[in-house]
């Protein structure tokens, strides 16, 4: 296997130079591709060029940008010369530039434009190891100035690539040496965590702890040479930079888009791609606006849809437990099941081939013709969107993972799929399950998830008591998480330990349920779970934050004749507030298997959606730490 990530962009620049490895959008919204020779040359020219301006194997260089070519070309080149990138989109706050580029002591910083740059050196007190900025876009002569005044060294991404022409010409094979010096246990990278519990973190992950996933995903997540993969999560996040390595080892192209419907639609036209990765969010997003146009046809097309989609899920439901492609936790009677369910499979089967032909062919289409698989990661996938494609015909697989496991831990293989679950641990991955003494629990019962294996972070950046904490003597790393796993070893999640509510009466309530049953209403697009006041004070009852889908609720307001003067008024209404109360009623209660204490008492209704940066992180995973303090106001009101 490849010792290190830029001598497997080198050993596949040489295998596939023709291959396209990067489209990306020109100033008219083409895309143009980058072919692997000269994504390949490009990086070591860049590389080439932080040598020649002073940066050596080891230093940390900070990458401040989002999804564009000039990304990759930087981190290869870094990385190409012993060097380790430390990135962070263009979204991130002052404050935690300060607090990453500070703690990393990175001298050299790359950054996406202008913005950055200015938002850089307005905090060069805070930075006192920062020497150069270089921006992937002209500065502004006034930023250059300021600059100097700063005491800090400018160059733009076009000049140091032209520097490392130069210094490649005078120092034959330098940075070929450099790159052919790297190892497996090298650092490739310092990520910081989102901080959707604090203070960021940061993770240091080697090259080995990327490649050692590269062995068996490319057999999960099945792409060929010149296919495309359409790429809509940051690129900063160590999700999308292992998607984007295995699209590498494929020799597929990374295509850039933006996760938003007028944008995403349009690009899914003109590339015809094979597979998109993206958050749940993105799916969610897709599968809303999928029913939000069926019911706006309304008529015979949103009766034919409602009837074909039941029809298709209950196919699919028995087609699953048949032929094994369900998590099962316990041993079945297969002859009786089979006997219970043969029949009703075969009377569902012609009825779902007529759905598929008269609704759920016309779905497919809109993700184009050589469309394989959406690879859902980054939070948990909600049952009813899973349920929902997999019954259209179109599927999504999830992963699982975390920064500290870089990021793959499992994923569900495309070929055989196991509903209900994140799959198996991937080669090179041990999972188990433990109680709270330590205790490894069987299968089909919940515990906390702790891996072992390649992919476990070096440890936190200067931080080894909280490494420490996280990792044991065995090597055995707590994910936080709680889950189970199947008779057959996938994982299947059931919340974070950070956030189970302990409710007064001692009852122990995983919120994610919970929220994601609520979002299954046409009229809820986000909900969040409450068990304590502004105060930290647990309560005898749960409440919700909820930002309503505001599309819905007017269409609701109109043809129900509520007058209102402003959003936030109609909110406030009676009529809207029954509404959501009933909406609530009918998705939590015990028929749906939820508990008493489960049961959501009052709630509050946002005007605003959540937003990233603000009640979200980047990859818009609620911050729950943030919300007592953005909505004291409405959280006392609940616990009044």
């Amino acid at each position: 296997m490849d010792q290190t990530l830029p001598k497997l962009l080198q050993r596949i620049a040489l295998e596939h130079p023709e291959i396209a490895s990067q489209y990306s959008k020109d100033e008219n919204g083409d895309f143009k591709p980058t072919l692997y020779k000269d994504y390949y040359q490009n990086a070591l020219d860049f590389g080439a060029g932080l040598l020649s301006v002073g940066v050596k194997r080891g230093d940390h260089v900070g990458l401040i940008a989002d999804d564009r070519k000039e990304w990759s070309v930087a981190s290869m080149g870094i990385m190409a010369i012993g060097a380790v990138d430390v990135p962070r989109g263009c979204d991130a706050t002052e404050k935690d530039l300060a607090y990453i580029l500070s703690f990393a002591e990175c001298k050299t910083v790359v950054a996406e434009n202008q913005a950055q740059i200015k938002k850089i050196l307005g905090l060069r007190g805070q930075l006192p190891a920062l020497k150069q900025l270089i921006c992937m876009e002209e500065i502004p002569a006034a930023e250059l100035q300021f600059a100097a005044d700063c005491g800090v060294e400018t160059f733009t991404f076009e000049k140091i690539s032209q520097l490392g022409k130069g210094f490649r010409i005078e120092n034959p094979a330098r940075v070929e040496n450099e790159l052919a010096a790297g190892s497996w246990d090298d650092t490739a990278t310092i990520i910081f965590t989102s901080g959707t519990t604090g203070e960021p973190k940061g993770v240091i992950l080697s090259h080995g702890n990327f490649l050692t996933q590269l062995d068996e995903l490319p057999e999960r997540i099945t792409l060929h040479p010149g296919d495309k993969a359409l790429c809509v999560l940051p690129v900063w996040h160590a999700f999308q930079r292992l998607v984007e390595y295995v699209i590498l080892i494929s020799a597929a192209a990374t295509c850039y888009s933006k996760p938003i419907g007028s944008v995403l639609l349009p690009d899914f036209q003109k590339l015809n791609p094979q597979i998109m990765p993206g958050v749940p969010r993105v799916f969610e997003a897709l599968y809303e606006g999928i029913l939000r146009a069926m019911r706006k046809a309304g008529g015979i097309t949103l009766v034919m849809f409602k009837l074909f989609v039941k029809i298709g899920i209950l196919f699919s439901q028995i087609d699953r437990i048949l032929f094994n492609k369900t998590a099962v936790f316990a041993k079945q009677n297969k002859v009786a099941l089979f006997i219970a369910l043969i029949i009703p499979w075969i009377l569902l089967w012609p009825l779902n081939k007529l759905g598929n032909i008269l609704v759920f062919k016309k779905i497919q289409a809109k993700l184009g013709n050589a469309f394989k698989a959406g690879v859902s990661g980054g939070g948990a996938l909600p049952p009813a969107v899973d349920n929902f494609f997999w019954a259209v015909g179109v599927e999504v697989v999830e992963g699982y993972g975390l920064t500290e496991t870089a990021p793959v831990i499992s994923v569900r293989p495309m070929p055989k799929p196991i509903f209900g679950t994140v799959g198996k641990p991937i080669r090179g991955v041990e999972a188990r399950i433990v109680d709270d003494n330590g205790n490894v629990l069987p299968a089909g019962v919940k515990g906390s998830l702790q891996v072992r294996g390649g992919t476990v972070m070096k440890g936190y950046y200067n931080k080894p008591d909280l490494t420490a904490k996280v990792i044991d003597k065995d090597g055995w790393f707590d994910t936080g998480d709680i889950g189970m796993l199947t008779i057959n070893g996938e994982i299947t999640l059931r919340g974070r330990k950070k956030d189970t509510i302990v409710l007064r009466g001692g009852e122990n309530i995983e919120p994610l349920p919970i929220e994601m049953r609520m979002a299954e209403s046409q009229y809820i697009s986000q909900a969040v779970v409450l068990g304590q006041d502004q105060n930290g004070i647990d309560q005898r009852y749960l409440v919700a934050l909820i930002v309503p889908d505001q599309e819905e609720i007017k269409g609701f307001a109109k043809e129900n004749g509520i007058n209102y003067s402003s959003y936030k008024e109609l909110l406030a209404s009676p009529e809207i507030n029954k509404l959501i109360e009933d909406q609530i009623k009918d998705l939590i209660n015990a028929k749906s298997g939820f508990k008493m204490y489960e049961r959501i008492s009052k709630f509050a209704l946002l005007d605003e959606p959540f937003a990233v940066g603000k009640e979200l992180s980047a990859k818009q995973e609620v911050m729950r730490h943030r919300l007592n303090a953005l909505y004291s106001k409405e959280i006392k009101e609940l616990y009044r």
